[in-house]
């Protein structure tokens, strides 16, 4: 590890946040805790962590609500965790924001698995960093994206991405009218091998393309579903 990454856990159980920290820091990783919604959003207001491990379920105000309020100001990866039996509440959790997710009970190994991804990812996102072209903007009608400055323009407006997002787009603007599955995306985006709901991969694209809509509906409309297959980025003929 180049660094020292620093995780804030958000959760109101003593034994999880004790656990968490255990096994993150065997790994290495700097980690600082709170116990409820509210500590949770000053802390990350006041301190930039590399990761934010939060609880789906917390008294006041829940971690719906604190990845909500995040995301108006941070793109700070977050990981929520959730009970089994709160699918819906995941689904709502990958719209407000977040970048991935892990079920309650959880094994350590995968937790620790999903944290080393989430963080390649974000520190200027390793697959696009290994992949990187001498010149690195990449133009379309309507759309142009400066990986140097990590900036996609629609319309002539610059769009707010995440972290994921942003990799997400990147990585079908490079390949333009290639058509990829969900799991190829899963694999390559979200370095997903073993386990991963496709649905995430859904989630992002309608996330995405709202996005970009409010901007330039050609845009948008560039990010096409190959029904029964996946996605791809059809460039306009005209």
């Amino acid at each position: 590890m180049d660094r020292q990454y620093v995780i804030l856990v958000v959760d109101d159980e003593v034994r999880i946040r004790r656990l968490l920290r255990m096994y993150l820091e065997r790994e290495g990783y700097k980690i600082d805790e709170a116990e409820n919604g509210e500590e949770a959003l000053e802390k990350a207001f006041q301190k930039n962590y590399d990761l934010i491990l939060l609880d789906l379920m917390l008294p006041g105000m829940d971690g719906l609500n604190v990845c909500q309020e995040i995301r108006k100001k941070k793109a700070t990866p977050i990981i929520m965790l959730t009970a089994r039996g709160e699918e819906a509440n995941r689904i709502e959790g990958f719209e407000s924001g977040t970048d991935d997710y892990v079920v309650k009970p959880f094994s350590p190994r995968e937790l620790v698995h999903r944290v080393k991804a989430v963080l390649r990812r974000a520190s200027a996102t390793a697959y696009l960093s290994t992949n990187m072209e001498t010149h690195n903007v990449i133009v379309f009608p309507d759309l142009q994206i400066d990986h140097d400055a990590h900036e996609v323009k629609a319309g002539g407006k610059v769009i707010n991405l995440t972290p994921k997002e942003y990799e997400l787009l990147y990585y079908l603007a490079k390949s333009p009218d290639k058509v990829f599955t969900r799991e190829t995306l899963l694999r390559d985006v979200w370095h997903y091998e073993f386990f991963g709901d496709l649905r995430t991969v859904d989630t992002h694209v309608k996330r995405l393309r709202e996005k970009l809509n409010r901007a330039s509906k050609r845009a948008a409309q560039m990010i096409t579903t190959v029904w029964g297959v996946g996605y791809k980025l059809e460039v306009p003929k005209e």
